[in-house]
């Protein structure tokens, strides 16, 4: 590694009630803002708007499916034009109360957008025009779409889920899904950084052990030369 401190994003899904977001917000660099469809609603939205700008942490829309029961997390096989005008619209209404700087889809949207063409062509063209970073699985169809309109795509990995060998993310009905020991988590983080070229690191906010996570993922990364730094200000 170069002298030179590398610089990385650590995010994390805030706005959706699971009660940490005011614990989470000094330990991130990003937050995705729930859009009000699979949780939440405009007073949490708001409330984490304004928390995030106090901690200097950037702002990105958090989109997913309207499935509160299922926590967006429930995969849905939508026409082109009302998949665009699902995601743009809750895109459109957090940009009503903040500045922001990028876009990532959440849970079955997220899933499905990064191996579905399709999907991925319809979450792209909903922000095209606001010319907005999309964050996602590295090498998925999701960042070949955003290739293709021009947008800007950050890889991502996750601390708290386990992958299969093509990269994807094991699903959450699987056994062995999920990480649960913090610091497993924060040297997953590392072999992702170095094997699948990530700038920015989830922890799910919905995580019982979320804080832990974060606070742990961030101790390795600053003492393994990282610096800590939103992607959106690189």
């Amino acid at each position: 590694m170069s002298d030179l401190p590398m610089p990385l994003d650590l995010n994390a899904d805030l706005g959706e009630g699971a009660g940490f977001d005011a614990d989470l917000m000094p330990l991130i660099t990003s937050a995705n803002v729930c859009c009000g469809k699979h949780a939440g609603g405009v007073v949490e939205m708001r409330a984490t708007v304004e928390l995030a700008s106090r901690f200097g942490v950037a702002i990105g829309a958090h989109p997913g499916y309207d499935d509160r029961e299922q926590f967006g997390r429930r995969e849905r096989n939508l026409p082109h034009a009302d998949l665009v005008a699902l995601v743009r619209a809750q895109v459109e209404d957090l940009a009503a109360l903040a500045h922001l700087k990028y876009v990532k889809a959440h849970g079955a949207l997220y899933n499905q957008a990064c191996r579905d063409e399709r999907i991925a062509a319809a979450v792209v063209e909903a922000i095209a025009e606001r010319r907005l970073p999309v964050v996602g699985l590295p090498g998925s169809k999701l960042a070949e779409a955003a290739r293709q309109a021009g947008l800007p795509f950050i890889p991502e990995g996750y601390a708290d889920r386990r992958y299969r060998p093509d990269g994807s993310l094991v699903p959450r009905t699987e056994p062995d899904a999920f990480v649960h020991d913090p610091h497993e988590a924060a040297a997953q983080v590392q072999r992702l950084i170095h094997e699948r070229g990530i700038r920015t690191v989830c922890v799910h906010g919905d995580n019982p052990q979320a804080v832990a996570f974060a606070a742990a993922i961030r101790d390795s990364l600053m003492k393994a030369g990282f610096e800590l730094q939103a992607f959106s200000a690189l």
